[in-house]
């Protein structure tokens, strides 16, 4: 991502300014030059700014982060790529991505750390970090080079779309990882409860005749990693969590001081698996949509302080791809333009949190999730970068094709009214996206 080196000097004005590091949650100016945050306060004089933005009955955030996506670069540009990517993230309000190392070749070596660095410097719309493989070529059979993706800015581990099947790999993975004091991220999938499972085990599996998927799958993984991390104590992170039985274990975990985080996605908190009866190959995703004991337990994780992160798991996939059978299409959904809302709509719409709440899932808990907070993402303060986002909390909205903006369209929202969006996101004082609304002049 290439910031211009005169970044034009911004003003917002009377935003609800909330940021959740600081505490802060009050209407407040904020004042943008050359890329950092210049000054907090109120009633400034507009003069001698670039831009003036009156922030009237808008929130004004910490840039989103998403410590979860797929880029699909190098290897699948046809679905994704970098700089698709990250215009879909801007779109939805997303100042940081997080991109994960399942791409071909694997992003398991400091020279293919190197090359996201690179392409995201030059094509990127946001800010992209590696996180890197734990395994070479995501196998599962030998360490990945853990040290040296470290230093060439590596900002956490996982062989996401597969699981580190090995208990003797897994520890050693714990054990490398644990010396970066960086996280270790598993897709927690027992293999031998999946082979050939397109859905969730349960009454619409029984219904069209598929295999199901049962939530022992995630649970059993969860449950083993946690043991063997016990007397590690590496930072072990859980991605897109679905059972709600997992929501207790982990719990557990984090009672006995057990460094274990976990995340849950839009929509694991949405959908249940009868979407799969109604959209197809579309709710086909990994780990599969449940039933609403589910949604309720997570959300309730959610309200306990037990799952922390949200994260999209926005991953492309081309409609032909996606017209496939339900056995033989890819697994995965796009999430970057659409996750605020989706959000909102089901946990603050819902009561289960408040708005500083959300956006505190969504800033500065990812960003201490992979060591961003360090750099000064994920909260606002005078000398940090200007990463923000503005957002409208009132603004009825309906997903359309129009507004997905990467290569991909794979979602099963479209047409779903939402109740908030961003309006603006701003990355190291650079605007990257803007929608219009009443109070921009």
């Amino acid at each position: 991502m290439t910031i211009p080196p005169t970044a034009p000097s911004v003003l917002i004005r009377a935003a609800r300014v909330i940021d959740p590091a600081s505490g802060m949650d009050q209407i407040a100016d904020i004042a943008i030059a050359a890329g950092s945050i210049e000054a907090i306060g109120s009633d400034m004089d507009t003069i001698g700014y670039d831009r003036v933005i009156e922030g009237e009955g808008m929130i004004l955030s910490p840039g989103l982060i998403d410590p979860h996506v797929h880029l699909r670069e190098p290897g699948q540009m046809h679905k994704e790529d970098i700089e698709s990517g990250t215009n879909a993230a801007v779109t939805g309000g997303f100042t940081t991505v997080c991109c994960m190392p399942n791409t071909s070749p694997a992003l398991d070596s400091p020279e293919m750390i190197e090359f996201v660095r690179s392409r995201a410097e030059q094509v990127g719309h946001c800010r992209v970090f590696s996180v890197a493989a734990a395994t070479q070529g995501r196998k599962g059979q030998r360490l990945a080079e853990i040290g040296l993706c470290l230093d060439a800015g590596a900002v956490g581990y996982s062989d996401d779309g597969d699981v580190i099947e090995s208990a003797s790999m897994m520890k050693s993975v714990l054990q490398a990882v644990k010396t970066t004091g960086k996280c270790f991220m598993q897709h927690c999938q027992e293999l031998t409860l999946t082979s050939g499972a397109v859905m969730h085990a349960g009454t619409v599996s029984a219904k069209l005749g598929h295999k199901g998927w049962p939530r022992e799958a995630e649970e059993i993984i969860i449950e083993r990693d946690i043991r063997l991390n016990k007397s590690i104590g590496c930072h072990y992170h859980i991605q897109h969590m679905s059972s709600g039985n997992s929501v207790e274990i982990v719990a557990r975990a984090q009672r006995e001081g057990i460094p274990v985080t976990c995340e849950a996605s839009p929509h694991h908190l949405l959908l249940t698996h009868e979407a799969i009866e109604t959209q197809g190959t579309m709710a086909k995703m990994n780990p599969p949509l449940r039933e609403q004991s589910d949604i309720d337990a997570l959300k309730q994780g959610i309200a306990d302080g037990i799952i922390t992160i949200l994260a999209t798991d926005h991953a492309p996939h081309t409609n032909d791809e996606k017209r496939d059978t339900l056995a033989g299409a890819p697994f995965g959904i796009i999430g970057l333009e659409s996750a605020l809302g989706l959000y909102h709509k089901a946990l603050v719409e819902t009561g289960i949190i408040d708005w500083p709440k959300l956006i505190e899932l969504l800033t500065i808990n990812p960003a201490r999730l992979c060591g961003l907070d360090s750099m000064g993402l994920g909260s606002i303060t005078v000398g940090g970068p200007a990463d923000l986002t503005l957002i409208d909390p009132d603004c009825s909205w309906t997903l359309g094709e129009s507004d997905l903006v990467g290569k991909s369209q794979n979602t099963p929202f479209l047409g779903w009214t939402m109740g908030t969006r961003s309006v603006m996101t701003i990355v190291g004082g650079d605007i990257r996206n803007e929608r219009a609304f009443s109070s921009v002049h």
